[in-house]
């Protein structure tokens, strides 16, 4: 009887930080206020042009948001330029993957 409640004593103590770590800790409460404005509207559209008005709509936001710095927009905005003209040229595969390697050059991928 001795050497079975020292068994059970033995896992319980085992058991304890088991227990401990099942814990939750409390969410922290939501933020009141949005990060993007409520009346903020991806652009539309499809092909390149569209890639090209929502990738601006983005960074316009992010801008605005105090997420990038006005240098970062600008290096942005002069590359989704020359997506734009490849865009307007009929090239719509390059357009795309020009704007997909601005979006990875600046994380947002």
């Amino acid at each position: 009887m001795k050497t079975a409640f020292h068994s059970v004593f033995v896992m319980g103590l085992l058991a304890l930080p088991l227990a401990a770590c099942n814990q939750t800790a409390s969410a922290p409460a939501p933020a009141t206020t949005s990060i993007t404005p409520s009346g903020f509207r991806m652009p539309e559209g499809s092909g390149c042009k569209g890639e090209i008005d929502r990738y601006r709509a983005v960074m316009s936001n992010d801008l605005s948001m105090g997420h990038v710095n006005q240098s970062v927009y600008n290096r942005v905005d002069k590359e989704l330029g020359q997506a734009e003209a490849a865009c307007a040229a009929g090239r719509d595969a390059e357009a795309v993957r020009m704007v997909n390697a601005t979006k990875a050059r600046h994380g947002y991928l």
